[in-house]
């Protein structure tokens, strides 16, 4: 998009057309479908996955799911097997806040994916049930229902279904540790009134609440998270001129030019590689390598997590992690995959530079000269004024809705 177009404002009709050839909204641009064909063989998650989800499972009341989407919106695809309903968000909105579902009681869903940070935490990497430190970042749970990989750096982990059997039932590390506490983890939910009663609004006829109606249940509030009320939207898909000050109308123009080139990893309406829905599928290729790292000068991250390469095993792997969603971003610091940069001027300073050079320490290394850096993360002449409009779009993007819809409230707090 050209900057000075935009600044200009002269013809807002061609502002939306140059615009949308990025932004790609689905109703007037749909983009090309381009699946990815996920790898096979998952080790013990595909392991869970037969042993937890493939019983059998009703789909609840059969009924008209109304999505909070304004018009136009694409919908987003949903399982077959686990059609949405009311009655099964509800259910799952009380079991991603009650602590219960921890073996040890401690922690709940909501533990790490809070609210009020748009459903992510304020702290660098994620604390399991046990005490036990995560390697990673705990991603923002922000319009999953469109996303078509999960996690930071799985191609195959592509239905919500499957990934929450990793938080429930993993080991390594413990999150909320149910693995060999789950009798005790379902008697909690089984003796008590509240959940008989949304366990029966949800799965009428089910027989007793089981592990499969619980990942379904949590399923269905996740994908019930979505957010397009921001200013950017109201600006850019809503017609309203005044939504976004001129410092945010500059910053988009920034961030869709070929000079700060953000858009190429967050892209869509959903601005971020990993989009699916009804109509279309954008998956050119989600993973990147930013030049966070280049330890020892090797093309290497730490050693703990070095990304997509510890699932493939492919040197050019190495560093790869997906692009997250860019909306409700000023909500959810700290950054990247190990929550290493701590704010947005920080993620500015980043990218302005090319990649992030350590001087010294254990991941001491050059990552602006990693091997494995992406293409489009090459340094960026930016000014402080530009600085200021970037940030604008940035917070243009945050939905102030989305922290305080009542249906996503904590039940046990009413």
């Amino acid at each position: 998009m050209d900057s000075d177009l935009i600044e200009r404002r002269e013809d807002p009709a061609s502002i939306y057309e140059a615009g949308r050839r990025f932004l790609r909204f689905p109703r007037r641009c749909p983009p090309a479908r381009n699946r990815f064909s996920p790898p096979t063989g998952n080790g013990w998650i595909g392991a869970l996955a037969i042993a937890m989800l493939l019983g059998s499972v009703g789909c609840g009341t059969p009924e008209q799911y109304d999505w909070p989407l304004p018009e136009g919106y694409p919908l987003p695809e949903v399982p077959a097997d686990n059609p949405m309903t009311r009655a099964k968000v509800e259910l799952g909105r009380h079991l991603f806040y009650d602590t219960r579902l921890s073996g040890n009681g401690e922690q709940a869903c909501a533990s790490c994916h809070r609210p009020e940070y748009a459903f992510s935490e304020p702290r660098p990497r994620a604390v399991g049930s046990t005490g036990e430190l995560n390697r990673r970042n705990a991603l923002a749970l922000v319009n999953v229902a469109y996303n078509s990989t999960l996690m930071w750096a799985h191609p195959g982990l592509r239905r919500i279904e499957r990934q929450l059997l990793i938080p429930m039932f993993g080991e390594a590390p413990v999150e909320l540790g149910i693995a060999g506490r789950e009798d005790e983890v379902l008697a909690r939910f089984r003796r008590d009134e509240r959940y008989r009663q949304l366990f029966g609004d949800a799965f009428p006829g089910e027989g007793r609440l089981e592990f499969t109606h619980i990942v379904h249940a949590l399923a269905c509030f996740v994908r019930s998270l979505l957010s397009f009320e921001s200013p950017f939207d109201r600006y850019a898909y809503g017609g309203d001129d005044a939504a976004l000050n001129e410092a945010a109308i500059r910053g988009i123009g920034l961030f869709f030019s070929e000079r700060f080139e953000c858009h190429h990893c967050h892209t869509g309406f959903n601005f971020t590689e990993s989009t699916d829905h009804e109509s279309s599928a954008m998956l050119d290729n989600p993973f990147h390598n930013t030049g966070l790292y280049n330890v020892a000068g090797d093309n290497a991250y730490p050693a703990e997590d070095q990304g997509l390469y510890d699932l493939t095993g492919d040197p050019a792997d190495r560093g790869r992690f997906r692009a997250p969603t860019l909306r409700n971003v000023a909500l959810t610091a700290p950054y990247m995959h190990d929550g290493s940069l701590p704010d947005l001027n920080a993620v500015l300073d980043f990218y302005a530079a090319g990649g992030r050079d350590i001087e010294d320490g254990e991941h001491a290394g050059d990552g602006r000269a990693n091997a494995y850096k992406s293409q489009f993360v090459k340094g960026i002449d930016m000014t402080e004024r530009e600085r200021t409009e970037m940030l604008a779009f940035l917070n243009a993007l945050t939905d102030p809705s989305f922290v305080d819809r009542a249906e996503h409230r904590n039940p046990f707090a009413e």
